[in-house]
């Protein structure tokens, strides 16, 4: 199951005029009978949500106050992301006759017309608050506080990832939740500027629509959205034709396979990489401890010491941890019964949270050999989202290559290769004849389309080297980018890439339009984010797209593409 947790706002998408409707209900409990989990994201306070939806202990976590506060109703535990404005400051507002005023744990929220009272406030009281927009309110909530960090940090304690999450929504703060969620959905009454950010927009309203997202999951687990999700396809090379070579990031099973010295280690980097960029989860089995000094990754076993498979579980409930479980000190002969212990391990998290997303066999011939049954593993049938490396196809057991679908082929005789795994898993490929490989080039063959292809694959490194935290979350200073709009009306900061999003999901066109002429993003991108190539592909965008919500969404998206912590 690729979708384990609906995320939904509740004004203008669960409820209408406040109100959940009794089949809403039903829904609701049949998405639960399903399996998954249900998450509340509202900026409503907690009281005033329990007050008006007595069935919210439905749901497994309530994100509430625009993600600044985390509930459980099973629990009634509540944890608090972030502390509410000094009494001095809100006193400076009362003080103006700024009415209606309320004041959560963490939120202090109006309506238009007084942002610009409480612009001048946060000014004149030197707080670096923020200030959100949803459908006339007016939200001032503590730095990097969105409904993306309320339902990261809930999905965090669920141990599921936001890749295993759709989102819906239908306003402006809804807009960081669902661009951190893998499926974005927007209800047919949602803003113009919500159904741009979407990835599908549903046919009925409000809760109707929820309903309609409901139904889709448990029919077909959004099968049918997947083509609309290509913002998550990883990109690993590009086609002779000039065509980017790219996949989806789910049920696809690969094997990469290549003589020793062929660039096979590099080719895998490459997609560890970007794994790693989308935030997807891997586990990969390493025997050679070819990729133990990869960053940011946490490696069990060593030459001396085999893995303990019970710590690498452990590891893996975390949902942003990736893992290299190395079998160095494990003999030969028994690798493939250590793997059959951690792949049962690994398949019953895959089942209960949807990840790790990827399981990856460096050297797969010594843990699923030609000599071993396929029922001595006991692959589940659904078992996918694979990528098995090998010198030779046929070394590997010939019932689990019939579950790959594409194929990669490197080095010398790639052809050769190719005809062999066709042989082994009994389908006629249409191969070229005497292909000679230059460095990076691989031989690609895709079932559903029964095909080759000749590909540059991408190479390692960029993303790595890049992977600078301080511009996704971190505190830029001086080096923040300001959002002021034509006459300098505003004086919004962004202090990193995230805040950056957020900010920009609230301004108006005139002041995103005002930037986009102006060139300021790609200007801040080069200048202050040190990001070459971010700054390059904004200012195409900035001189080619003259439409706000088009030019926002394709910003955000590269934001998100190449910078990996959570929002």
């Amino acid at each position: 199951m690729r979708y384990h947790v609906l995320a939904t706002d509740y004004d203008g998408t669960l409820a209408k005029n406040e109100r959940v409707s009794p089949d809403m209900i039903v829904s609701l409990k049949r998405l639960k009978v399903s399996g998954r989990k249900l998450i509340l994201v509202t900026g409503r306070e907690l009281e005033d949500l329990q007050r008006i939806f007595p069935e919210h202990t439905l749901f497994d976590r309530i994100v509430a106050e625009n993600g600044a506060l985390i509930y459980q109703p099973a629990t009634l535990k509540e944890r608090l992301l972030g502390e509410r404005p000094p009494q001095a400051f809100i006193q400076k507002l009362k003080a103006q006759q700024i009415r209606p005023l309320s004041v959560g744990r963490v939120i202090v929220a109006t309506w238009e017309p007084h942002q610009t009272a409480v612009l001048n406030t946060i000014k004149e009281t030197g707080l670096e608050y923020q200030v959100i927009f949803n459908k006339g309110a007016v939200m001032i909530l503590p730095p990097g506080i969105n409904k993306a960090k309320g339902l990261h940090e809930a999905l965090k304690e669920l141990a599921i990832s936001e890749h295993n999450t759709a989102a819906i929504g239908d306003a402006e703060n809804d807009n960081a939740m669902l661009q951190v969620a893998e499926c974005a959905v927007a209800v047919a009454n949602a803003l113009p500027q919500v159904k741009t950010t979407a990835d599908w927009t549903t046919e009925h309203h409000h809760g109707e629509g929820v309903a309609e997202l409901i139904a889709q999951m448990i029919e077909d687990d959004l099968a049918g959205l997947d083509q609309q999700l290509s913002r998550h396809y990883l990109e690993l090379g590009e086609s002779f034709d000039g065509s980017v070579f790219n996949i989806s990031p789910y049920g696809h099973s690969l094997l990469l396979a290549g003589t020793s010295g062929s660039g096979k280690t590099t080719f895998t980097a490459a997609f560890l990489e970007k794994l790693m960029a989308k935030q997807y989860q891997f586990c990969l089995i390493d025997p050679e401890g070819d990729y133990l000094d990869l960053p940011d990754i946490v490696t069990m076993g060593d030459a001396s010491q085999p893995p303990i498979i019970e710590e690498v579980t452990k590891l893996l409930a975390q949902a942003a941890q990736n893992a290299i479980v190395c079998t160095l000190a494990i003999p030969l002969n028994d690798r493939p019964a250590f793997f059959k212990k951690l792949l049962t391990a690994v398949v019953e998290l895959r089942k209960n949270t949807g990840h790790p997303h990827f399981i990856i066999m460096d050297e797969a011939h010594h843990l699923v050999p030609r000599e071993t049954e396929d029922s001595f593993f006991n692959f589940p049938e659904d078992f996918k989202n694979f990528f098995v490396i090998t010198t030779k196809p046929d070394l590997i057991s010939h019932a689990f290559l019939e579950r790959v679908d594409i194929a990669i082929m490197m080095g010398e005789a790639p052809s050769r290769s190719m005809a062999e795994f066709a042989a082994v898993v009994h389908t006629k490929v249409d191969i070229p004849e005497n292909i000679v490989l230059q460095k990076g080039e691989v031989l690609v063959w895709q079932k559903d389309q029964n095909k080759t292809l000749l590909v540059r694959s991408a190479m390692p490194g960029t993303l790595l080297r890049r992977h600078k935290r301080k511009y996704a979350t971190g505190d830029m200073g001086y080096d923040s980018f300001y959002f002021k709009g034509p006459k300098n009306k505003l004086n919004l900061k962004a202090n990193n890439l995230n805040t950056f999003v957020q900010m920009a999901t609230g301004v108006d066109d005139e002041t995103w339009l005002y930037h986009l002429r102006q060139k300021d993003f790609s200007r801040w991108f080069r200048g202050s984010v040190h990001d070459e190539e971010l700054a390059l592909r904004t200012e195409k965008i900035e001189e080619q797209e003259k439409n706000a919500g088009i030019s926002r969404k394709a910003i955000f998206q590269l934001i998100h593409e190449r910078y990996t912590a959570p929002a």
